[in-house]
Order: C-alpha cells, then sequence, then structure tokens
C-alpha cells in the first residue's frame, strides 16, 4: 500500500511538473508570436540616450529564428541584435537629431573580439557626429574596457572591479581519458601547425602549437594596447607593466592609473546623462535600449535604388548538404551565390565569413560558386572572428578581402580522424563484434578494428591530395606560389595583421569597409544592401523549427558557458570526409 501511494505521489508530481513546463514554453512560443505580428511603431524622445550592454552573444546577423527570441529561464520574449543590426543602428543613432549619445552598460561581453573590434569603431565614428558615449560598470573584462576606452567618460561602481591581466589561450586534452576509454584516434594530418587533432593525440601542446598561439595572442593584445594607449594616453609599456603586476584591479586602481574618470554610484551617472542629453524627462523616457530602438523608424529617405549589392553571411561550421540552422551548409551556401551572381539587380558582392571551416568537401562547393561570381561581378570577402581552414578556402578566390586585425585566418591545413573503440567495447565492456566481408576492405572506415597499414596509407593520401588542391586555390587566388602559400599554411593560424604582412588579406576593416570596396570596384554611386540569407516567414519557421530549437536553447541555457564542450562532442560526431578545420576549441581569454 505504501508503495501504491508512494508511486502515485510521483505520477501526479511528475505531471505537475511536466505540465508547468510545457505551459511554460507554450507561454514563451505566445509571446513570441503576439511580438512578431502584433509590434507597434517605437516613440523616440527628443533629448534621448542609446543604452547598449552587449550582455549576449554577438551573430554576424540576427536571427529570424523564433526560439532565438525566447529566454526559457524566464520564459520572456527577448530580441538579439546581430552585428549587421548593430552596425546599422549606431549609424542611425549617429544621424538621428534625438538621439544625443550613448550610455554603455558594460561588465562581460561573450561576443568574439573581432566583433567587439567593429563595434569599437562604429563608436568611434559616432563620436565624430559631436555627440558624447558615456560608459559605467560594476566589473569591467578586458573586452569590456577596450569597448569602453572610446568614451568621454568611463565611470566604476566603488566596490567594482577591473581585469586587466593580459591574454591567455587554453586547450583542452583528451588523450587520456580516451586511453583509459580504451578509444584510439586513428589521425590524418598535412600540417605541423595543424592543431585541430591534437586534443585528441596529445596531453598538451606541441611546439609548434605553442609557437601559432602565442605570436596570435601577443600580436592581438599589442594591437589592443596601442589602441586603448590612443584613448586613454596610457602608454603602451605602462599598460603591459600593469598587467604584469596586477596593479589594476579594483575602481580605486582603475582610477589612480588613468583607465577611468570617476568613482561614482548608478544615480550619479543617470544624473550626469540627463545632464549632458539636456533632457527632463525620467529615465525610461530618455533612455532607449539598442534593441528597441532599432526597430524605430528613421527619417532618413527610403533608398529605391535598383543596384544592390549583396551581403552574404556565412557564420558557422562548414558542413556537407542543405540548410542548417548555426552551420554553414554546402549545397545551400552555394545556392545563395549563385543566385546573387545570377540576379542582373546585384553588381557586387561581400562574403562575411565567420567560420573555422569543417567539411573539405562543402568547402570546395562553396569555391567554386564564389569563384565563378568573382569572374563576372565583384567579390569582397569581411572576415569576422574566424576565418580559417576551410573559412579561409571560401575566401581565396574573392577580388579583395578585409579583415580586422585580431580576426583568426590562414590555418592552411588538412586533416582525417576515424576513432578505433575496439578495445573499449572488447576489454572494458566485454562485447564483441563479427562479420563476413566480400573483399578485403569491405569493412574499411569501421569503429570497431584500427587500420591496415595500407587503409592508412590510402588515408594519408586522400589528405596530401586535398592540401595540394588546397593551397593550389589559395596560390591562384592570392596570386602567389604554391611554394609560397605552403611556407605560410601547414595548418598556422595568423591574426589579422600577420596576415596582411604575408599576403592572405588584403586591408583592415570591417564589414562597412568591405560594402565601400565592393561599391568601388562595381562602379556603382547609387545602391542598396541585400542580405542573404533572406527572413523566412514567422509563423513557418517557427513551426518547423520548434522541437530541435525550442530543445537547443534549454540546453544551451542550462549548461551555460560549459555548453561549448557539448557542442564540441556534437561537432566531434559530425566529422565525415577530409577536414578543413580549425582547433576552434581554443578559447582566448
Amino acid at each position: 500500500m505504501n508503495n501504491f501511494w508512494k508511486y502515485t505521489l510521483a505520477t501526479v508530481v511528475g505531471s505537475i511538473i511536466t505540465f508547468i513546463v510545457v505551459f511554460g514554453i507554450m507561454f514563451g512560443i505566445f509571446s513570441v508570436i503576439i511580438a512578431g505580428l502584433g509590434e507597434s511603431e517605437i516613440v523616440v524622445n527628443n533629448n534621448s540616450v542609446l543604452t547598449m550592454s552587449l550582455a549576449s552573444e554577438i551573430p554576424d546577423k540576427t536571427s529570424d529564428n523564433p526560439f532565438d527570441n525566447i529566454d526559457f529561464s524566464t520564459f520572456e520574449s527577448i530580441k538579439v541584435l546581430g552585428l549587421n543590426d548593430i552596425l546599422k543602428t549606431l549609424e542611425k543613432a549617429k544621424n538621428d537629431d534625438r538621439i544625443k549619445g550613448i550610455y554603455l552598460d558594460l561588465s562581460y561581453i561573450p561576443g568574439g573580439i573581432a566583433s567587439v573590434e567593429e563595434i569599437r569603431n562604429k563608436l568611434i565614428d559616432f563620436k565624430s557626429s559631436g555627440k558624447f558615449i558615456i560608459s559605467y560598470s560594476s566589473g569591467f573584462s578586458q573586452k569590456a574596457y577596450y569597448i569602453a576606452s572610446v568614451s568621454d567618460k568611463i565611470y566604476m561602481n566603488p566596490q567594482g572591479s577591473m581585469e586587466w591581466k593580459g591574454l591567455n589561450t587554453q586547450v583542452m586534452f583528451y588523450k587520456g581519458a580516451m586511453e583509459k576509454l580504451g578509444i584510439e584516434a586513428q589521425i590524418f594530418r598535412h600540417g605541423q601547425f595543424k592543431s585541430a587533432v591534437e586534443p585528441f593525440m596529445n596531453d598538451k601542446m606541441s611546439e609548434s602549437s605553442k609557437l601559432q598561439s602565442i605570436t596570435l595572442i601577443k600580436s592581438i593584445w599589442d594591437d589592443m594596447c596601442e589602441k586603448i594607449s590612443e584613448q586613454r594616453d596610457i602608454n603602451v609599456a605602462d599598460l603591459n607593466m600593469y598587467a604584469d603586476s596586477l596593479m589594476v584591479y579594483d575602481a580605486e586602481t582603475a582610477l589612480k592609473y588613468g583607465f577611468i574618470d570617476g568613482i561614482v554610484y548608478y544615480d550619479e551617472v543617470l544624473a550626469e546623462l540627463k545632464s549632458e542629453s539636456g533632457s527632463d524627462d525620467k529615465p525610461d523616457d530618455f533612455m532607449i535600449n539598442i534593441n528597441k530602438y532599432s526597430d524605430a523608424k528613421s527619417d532618413t529617405e527610403k533608398n529605391t535604388s535598383k543596384n544592390k549589392v549583396a551581403v552574404i553571411f556565412a557564420e558557422g561550421d562548414i558542413v556537407d548538404g542543405g540548410k542548417t540552422d548555426g552551420s554553414i551548409g554546402g549545397d545551400w551556401m552555394a545556392e545563395l551565390i549563385r543566385d546573387a551572381r545570377e540576379n542582373k539587380d546585384i553588381k557586387a558582392v561581400v562574403l562575411r565569413v565567420n567560420s573555422p571551416g569543417g567539411s573539405g568537401l562543402a568547402s570546395d562547393i562553396i569555391w567554386r560558386e564564389v569563384k565563378l561570381t568573382a569572374d563576372i561581378k565583384p567579390v569582397v570577402v569581411s572576415m569576422g572572428n574566424l576565418a580559417a581552414s576551410g573559412g579561409y578556402y571560401i575566401s581565396c578566390p574573392a577580388n579583395y578581402i578585409f579583415a580586422q586585425p585580431n580576426t583568426i585566418t590562414g590555418s592552411i591545413g588538412v586533416f582525417g580522424m576515424i576513432p578505433n573503440i575496439e578495445k573499449l567495447m572488447t576489454e572494458k565492456l566485454g562485447i564483441t563484434v563479427d562479420g563476413v566481408s566480400t573483399n578485403t576492405h569491405s569493412d574499411f572506415g569501421s569503429i570497431m578494428r584500427p587500420f591496415t597499414p595500407a587503409e592508412g596509407e590510402f588515408i594519408q593520401r586522400q589528405v596530401e591530395d586535398f592540401y595540394d588542391v588546397f593551397i593550389s586555390k589559395v596560390a591562384e587566388g592570392r596570386n602567389m606560389t604554391k611554394a609560397e602559400v605552403d611556407s605560410i599554411g601547414q595548418g598556422r593560424v595568423w591574426s589579422g595583421v600577420n596576415a596582411i604582412d604575408i599576403g592572405l588579406v588584403d586591408e583592415i576593416g570591417g564589414l562597412d569597409a568591405a560594402v565601400k570596396k565592393a561599391v568601388e570596384l562595381a562602379d556603382i554611386s547609387e545602391y542598396r544592401i541585400y542580405e542573404y540569407p533572406e527572413k523566412e516567414d514567422f509563423m513557418q519557421k517557427l513551426m518547423t523549427d520548434m522541437s530541435k530549437n525550442a530543445s537547443q536553447k534549454a540546453i544551451k541555457e542550462v549548461l551555460g558557458e560549459n555548453y561549448k564542450f557539448y557542442q564540441l562532442l556534437q561537432d566531434v560526431q559530425k566529422l565525415k570526409g577530409v577536414q578543413a578545420r580549425m582547433d576552434y576549441a581554443i578559447e582566448i581569454y
């Protein structure tokens, strides 16, 4: 009888919990539908201040996925702007007489450093209008301070913290765990710097990997210090001394060494914002969030030019097949580029690449369409946080390539990896496998046995062949010899600054600069931007992606920063064929 009541109670409680979760999800979906269908006109008062926090990930393009606009912890409808809309909104605010300045509420910024660079440059451009920027924080991360450094005034809470210690990169290695589990990583690669497979074959960074990593992060750090020095008038040598000695760690030390202009409370910042803007309204009336302001109507005349510049966003891993959220499907991306090429109104193409690479086959399919397009109309590549390996492969046939100083690019190398789990199954789990074959290598590629020497040579030959194709296409696209490409290839990654010196990139600049160059090469004066992929119908997208994206978003919110490890395992399972991929598991702190 006790068990009966126990099971009955468990069933009732489980049903209630399930109902609450399902109701919450449906409520969130309903909120998104209402937000998508019932938008009202945004009112922007005179003497307003635009507010930005940048506390969310910064995709290159604002997502049209309804589930990206649901916060599953609160089931509230939110809006996360992509870099494209952040830049457009800042440009709109620059020319909007109702906006008097910008308030940056900054702490930790999860966005990539190259995306941060583009926003920072746009803020500097905003200041050219004579409008002010004021920053405030209770705790500056280094990336947050890098953006804040362009401000006219920087303030901190009296109990605020300051991070200033230099950059660090760490890699997690799985060799020891795989050995304990009885899993052998069978690896084939070309390139002494091709570190994408090192976590599965080593227990620490190789010397070549350390060399490329320190060159990369030192280039990024030096660029950050020079630009902070320019804005804050702090000597670069002093910036490094402060980092080496951990001398800047709170509001008092930040003020003492010139990083900030004052130590105040939030109400004092509000008072200054009100004074600087000349507003008599309450904060809720004169401060407008950038997410909301992005939907506000502009007084500028609508552009009706027939000439178009296509901006195609290629963001994520490069994978085989069609469209997949968060990835670049080879066939799908090729179709987008082909459509832009065949559209007579499109006079030039900007390909925005933010990718660590991926499938060699998919990369080659995309490369072909970029090459065909570049032969008949200008193609300019704008590199984001990452344009490495396969990401560089699809970029190299362009007529012109832009990168940010801190873009990670290059990684011209190839690898293949297939696990052998025979020991795991037999020695750890006691499971054996047997079968029959018609030919010598019928079970070639099985993860239940090691490769034979002949099979290993076969795969290595495929890797070598694809590497030769890779450097040949880079040589053709960049007007270099294969030997020159090989000398800077071998899987080595470079920052945007270094990539210019070795000929992989033409100029430092962001998305705006790439558009201007495309217009120049197309020799047109009037034009309008046409973005790919096109926005899908709201309801159709909602119904198509309901179950998949709801679960994916929920997992991401539960795991938080640890989601990257879940994603890494997912990506490893997708590996198929020869890979042109950077070790994007490396993170810079």
